[in-house]
């Protein structure tokens, strides 16, 4: 035969132990996952961009305000098309690369980013607005990859 505890036995009871909340959710790894994320998303950005200013060079010359002879490095603009529409492939790549956390697919990254930063500076002359823009975006991608690098690694 059983009975019922009252509720005074109960709260004596549960005195015993302290009062520990659970968490809602449990963090694992590192707040700078969040970063590692950012960057793959902005590659892939900056390489929808990147292919956007390349498809823009080789259909549609005449759009740029400089001439293909008042480019930091002398080349036609189909040629810079065809290097903008490599480079965006190769962003998008290193973006999707990076969501598996892997090593390689950051130091991918980081190059092509630099690689990036480069090359939009030789276009500077014709579209600086754009360049501006691109540099910006690649050095935030750069920064986002290399910042707390060990702690990423001790997280996985």
């Amino acid at each position: 035969m059983t009975t019922n505890p009252t509720a005074a036995e109960m709260q004596t009871a549960s005195s015993d132990v302290p009062f520990q909340p659970q968490p809602r959710y449990t963090t694992r790894g590192s707040a700078w996952r969040g970063w590692i994320v950012f960057a793959g998303v902005m590659l892939m950005l900056v390489g929808s961009f990147q292919l956007i200013a390349g498809l823009v060079a080789l259909f549609e010359d005449q759009y740029y305000l400089v001439g293909q002879n008042g480019l930091v490095v002398q080349v036609n603009y189909t040629a810079w098309g065809w290097v903008h529409i490599g480079l965006a492939a190769l962003n998008i790549l290193a973006g999707f690369g990076l969501f598996t956390a892997r090593t390689w697919a950051r130091v991918w990254a980081v190059i092509v980013a630099a690689g990036s930063a480069i090359v939009n500076l030789g276009f500077t002359s014709a579209y600086p607005v754009w360049v501006i823009m691109m540099v910006t975006l690649d050095v935030l991608v750069i920064y986002a990859l290399l910042a707390h690098w060990d702690e990423m690694k001790e997280a996985r």
